[in-house]
């Protein structure tokens, strides 16, 4: 048995979509075949540098190692994480299901089925297992580098620990040695998400958003905190804000996606405040009764999830009031970016 991270996506676009399919996908674009008629690992490397051929070998190798493991490496019964980009928790299921190529279903296309059993927070894991779980890469097994972290997480799920599974002392860890394979960049976003929603969780919130809208150049009005009547900022061009577009924003900080009924109540509330366009902000993301109305509704209404707010607030953040800076005080570094080599 094995314990695998699977990524929903670099900035956790298609997490809602792991979670209510009760499944993980191994979302690469351009892959339009079936992994599992290559049994031989070569032939099936060959075939990833056709599909991929301006990666460098060692790109060619790492996405290999990672199709590989999605394909054949996973077996039913074995637990996977899928590190949360909403909230600071990990999901954690058990694998059901061998791997499914359905070429339909576009870029869901390669599947494994998944019994979603718990969220765990980041805050239960040591430092070690926390930056194993931010490892560089989308696809991989815990348990190869820490063999005794499925039975840790077994016992925290409260299911059995498995006669096969590695024990903590048989594998002694330390917990200042920093896995070299580490995502600095996701570390660091996740950090930032975190003590964003931490900082400025309920009406600090829409704060934050009219912030981002004022260092846009638009003038903004906060509702009071309380009751809000589907409204939580107007916005409007122009140094009085009366210039167009007229916007209504509705601003939610919970953990739990939106649904269908929340954005209903905005269209209300665009029309009784004669606003042109509407913008639904929700940290924890929208339910797919939502998700289906963004074609239809594009042209009126913008939806911002977590990954929204944390762009724009740092592609801002100089020009954000001070007092929001000095709660999240940021430093701009550079790093070489080890993917692109």
């Amino acid at each position: 048995m094995a314990l695998w991270v699977c990524r929903a996506g670099r900035i956790g676009e298609y997490e809602t979509k792991f979670i209510e399919d009760n499944a993980v996908y191994c979302t690469w674009h351009e892959l339009d075949w079936d992994m599992l008629k290559f049994d031989d690992r070569e032939q099936f490397k060959e075939e990833v540098r056709k599909t991929y051929p301006d990666k460098s070998e060692g790109g060619i190798n790492n996405t290999t190692g990672q199709l590989w493991a999605f394909s054949h490496s996973m077996k039913t019964n074995d637990l996977i994480a899928t590190p949360s980009k909403i909230k600071s928790v990990i999901h954690f299921g058990e694998i059901t299901s061998d791997y499914k190529y359905n070429e339909a279903n576009g870029i869901y296309s390669h599947a494994r089925s998944v019994k979603w059993l718990k969220e765990i927070p980041r805050s239960s894991f040591d430092k070690d297992l926390l930056f194993s779980f931010g490892g560089a890469t989308t696809i991989f097994s815990i348990t190869r580098k820490k063999p005794y972290a499925e039975e840790l997480v077994r016992k925290m799920l409260g299911i059995s620990v498995l006669p096969t599974s590695k024990t903590s002392e048989e594998f002694p860890v330390d917990i200042d040695d920093l896995p070299e394979d580490v995502d600095i960049e996701e570390t660091a976003l996740q950090e930032i998400s975190d003590r964003l929603i931490a900082k400025f969780k309920g009406h600090g919130l829409a704060k934050v958003i009219a912030a981002i809208l004022e260092a846009k150049g638009y003038t903004t009005f906060v509702s009071p905190p309380g009751p809000d009547n589907g409204v939580d900022i107007l916005a409007s061009q122009g140094s009085l804000g009366f210039d167009p577009p007229r916007i209504c924003v509705q601003v939610k900080s919970g953990d739990s996606p939106l649904e269908r009924t929340t954005l209903d109540q905005l269209i209300g509330a665009m029309s009784n405040h004669k606003a042109d366009y509407g913008m639904l902000v929700s940290w924890g993301g929208f339910k797919s009764t939502i998700q289906k109305e963004e074609a239809s509704q594009f042209f009126k209404v913008r939806l911002w999830t977590h990954r929204e707010i944390v762009r724009e607030f740092l592609h801002h953040y100089e020009n954000l009031p001070e007092d929001i800076r000095e709660v999240i005080p940021l430093k701009r570094i550079w790093i070489i970016d080890k993917r692109e080599l």
